[in-house]
């Protein structure tokens, strides 16, 4: 067995030791393109977590037998080139649900709110200096009552509409399968609706082709301009110019990311300049407790394609 780029799992704080006893494990932190090939030539059952497996490469692995991807997406294999060698692709899905949703709330709060702000600016000294008790920096908006759209209505998209409803807020969704999904307090609407209406925006759904850059200039224009933006899915799902764009114009409130569509962004990264626009460092999954979850998947999954019968297999075989 043979991992990448290991240390986006475990920095530390977990333990291989359910792995190793499944095999041979070599481990590497990060694996640049140039030296892939050589250290995992002679890998059976390759891990990955974010290293492109092209069909070159997979040329070239005439040991390979499985690849396990820690994590949930699996856009960085060639799964038509993996399924042609007989090689199964398995993922691993529900781990990150209860983080991503936590942290969807940290980022509405961080913008409704504005603990931070209000914090910096209390230990800064102004608060020392007003004649009032209370005081603050922005309007403090109230969630009760709001409308919260979900684009993508999966694992996470559910928990967090569970999660707002006991906010007292209103939610609505787009869903592919809005018959299978139904439940009480919810409503399930078209693209355009969902951003026309919610006053919070969250984004979960999987990138594909379909939906590259889906949030742009004409949906963030059918945005009310009190309404916030939130993405924890793919950085692709939001043409980022156009972002920018409405930001800079105050065309919303805000918008706060977890995911860009370069990871890590260039320094001088547009978004990163704008006030009504927060950025997390793609970390909403990482909490350790789900990187435990997605630890143990990964080695259930190991151990049941040892044991013939691969499971969570995302490309046909």
């Amino acid at each position: 067995m043979v991992y990448t780029d290991a240390h986006t799992l475990n920095p530390g704080d977990l333990s291989w030791a359910k792995l190793e006893a499944l095999g041979d494990l070599k481990l590497y932190e990060y694996s640049e393109a140039e030296g892939l090939e050589k250290r995992v030539q002679d890998a059976e059952v390759l891990l990955v977590n974010k290293t492109p497996i092209t069909a070159d490469l997979l040329s070239k692995l005439p040991a390979l037998r499985c690849i396990c991807v820690t994590a949930t997406g699996y856009n960085n294999v060639d799964l038509a080139a993996a399924k042609e060698r007989g090689i199964p692709v398995c993922n691993a899905v529900g781990y990150s649900t209860p983080a991503v949703v936590q942290h969807v709330f940290a980022l509405l709060f961080a913008m409704t709110n504005g603990v931070e702000r209000h914090n910096q600016w209390v230990k800064a000294g102004d608060w020392a200096n007003q004649v009032h008790f209370a005081f603050w920096l922005q309007p403090l908006v109230e969630l009760q009552g709001k409308t919260l759209g979900i684009y993508g209505f999966g694992r996470i998209g559910q928990a967090l509409a569970q999660v707002a409803l006991a906010f007292g807020m209103k939610v609505i969704a787009n869903h592919k399968h809005p018959e299978r999904d139904a439940r009480p307090g919810l409503r399930f609407v078209d693209l355009d609706t969902l951003f026309e209406e919610s006053d919070v925006v969250s984004l979960h759904a999987p990138l594909s082709a379909a939906n590259l850059e889906i949030v742009n200039k004409t949906l963030l224009g059918k945005m009310k301009k009190t309404a916030y933006l939130i993405n924890t899915g793919r950085g692709g799902l939001i043409h980022e110019q156009d972002l920018y764009d409405c930001l800079k114009a105050q065309g919303i409130a805000g918008a706060a990311l977890d995911v860009l569509n370069q990871e890590p962004p260039v320094a001088n990264h547009p978004l990163l300049n704008l006030d009504n626009c927060w950025v997390t460092p793609h970390h909403a999954w990482a909490s350790q407790e789900a990187r435990q979850r997605l630890m143990d998947i990964t080695v259930e999954n190991v151990k049941q394609f040892l044991e013939g019968k691969p499971q969570n297999v995302v490309n046909g075989l």
